[in-house]
């Protein structure tokens, strides 16, 4: 049976967020803003899903929509700030390591005729506050950063970032889709991002979070759906079942984070110690608990993904090329790390110990076998 290591692209369906959403389908189907019975409680249904996110994420109610994927939250909280502020300027700050969701909202923002000042980062992927502070400027509308890379598992000092916003007066957004559910959301920003398939909800739905007194305009036409924020009719059950798993997800990780944090730090140190020329990505403490990443010398990605995939593993690489661009990962790039033969092991929730020691124990005979494939011959 193969074992599934990609938690940081989908988290296996949670069965709290199935049994949610199985009863939703019966009971919420319903136009949630019309008057009659059926609806009222479709509305209901709704509201209290909205309410039981806002919880964990530590918000009100109303400041959390739901919309169609995590990627439509990042783009529509981006862009709605950055049109709510063009008086104000049209300066645009990411850091270097974000999600290409983010930096294609960049791209667009940049095509339009606004600025970007793009942050690096340093060879554990970590924001230097004192350069995003340096990159604050009278005509910055709005800055972004990630609360934890996606491909590496840094975790972002999004608390401190938001303290130096806060001072110049500059919102900040945060792409929290790896870390929500995971671990507590840090506190001072203005506007986030998360999606629900992430923490074991369902496709299909994503979360974006306003703060009140954040200034934000649809990029939109105008729709009455989700307090006139997110265009379409609402799915109140996928809604529903992305509450539930959030719920469920958020409480099992106070006590399965630590056991995956252990047997990640068994990759960790295994990894380097059984197979030679190997590079360790991500910083080693600030990090997400579940997620590690390794680049392999003489070695493509690729490669290994196919040859674990034949013994059972289910991974992914962060330096898989696209058809189209044939480039590495910007994240990896933005490092100054090995950008080729990237393996990112990202463990779902209930991994099993046994699995991850049946994976430490077969890959050095993995990657030698590909190694001399490729002529190359290490000790």
């Amino acid at each position: 049976m193969t074992a599934y290591f990609d938690a940081a692209s989908t988290e296996p369906l949670h069965p709290a967020g199935r049994a949610a959403l199985l009863t939703a389908l019966e009971t919420g189907w319903a136009d949630p803003a019309r008057l009659y019975g059926v609806a009222r409680g479709t509305r209901l249904l709704l509201d209290q899903a909205r309410g039981r996110v806002a919880k964990v994420l530590g918000v009100r109610p109303d400041e959390v929509s739901f919309t169609t994927s995590g990627t439509q939250a990042v783009h529509l909280g981006m862009l709605g700030a950055l049109h709510a502020r063009r008086r104000v300027g049209r300066h645009l700050i990411v850091s270097a390591v974000e999600h290409s969701s983010v930096l294609h909202a960049a791209g667009m923002h940049e095509r339009d005729g606004g600025k970007v000042t793009t942050v690096p980062v340093d060879r554990e992927g970590r924001v230097d506050a004192a350069a995003f502070a340096a990159a604050l400027r009278p005509d910055t509308a709005l800055a972004c950063l990630q609360s934890a890379n996606h491909e590496v598992g840094t975790v972002q000092p999004v608390a401190e970032i938001a303290e130096l916003c806060r001072a110049a007066r500059v919102p900040l957004f945060v792409d929290a889709a790896q870390s929500a559910g995971r671990m507590d959301v840090p506190s001072g920003w203005s506007l986030l991002a998360a999606s629900a398939h992430k923490w074991g909800g369902p496709a299909g739905v994503g979360v974006l979070v306003i703060r009140k007194n954040t200034r934000w305009r649809s990029p939109l036409p105008s729709d009455e759906r989700e307090g006139r924020r997110i265009p379409g009719f609402e799915n109140v059950p996928g809604a529903v079942a992305a509450a539930a798993a959030l719920e469920a997800y958020r409480a099992e990780m106070a006590a399965d984070g630590p056991r995956l944090s252990a047997l990640v730090d068994q990759i960790r140190a295994g990894v380097p110690r059984m197979i030679t020329d190997v590079q360790v990505v991500g910083h080693p403490v600030e990090r997400l608990p579940h997620l590690v990443t390794f680049s392999c010398l003489y070695v493509e990605g690729e490669a290994i993904l196919t040859e674990l995939d034949r013994l059972g593993f289910a991974v992914s690489s962060g330096s898989s090329c696209t058809a189209d661009t044939l480039r590495p990962s910007h994240v990896l790039e933005a490092m100054g790390v090995i950008t080729h033969g990237n393996v990112r092991v990202s463990l779902p929730r209930g991994a099993k110990a046994t699995d991850v020691d049946r994976f430490i124990a077969v890959l050095p005979e993995a990657v030698t076998r590909l190694r001399r494939t490729a002529g190359v011959t290490t000790p």
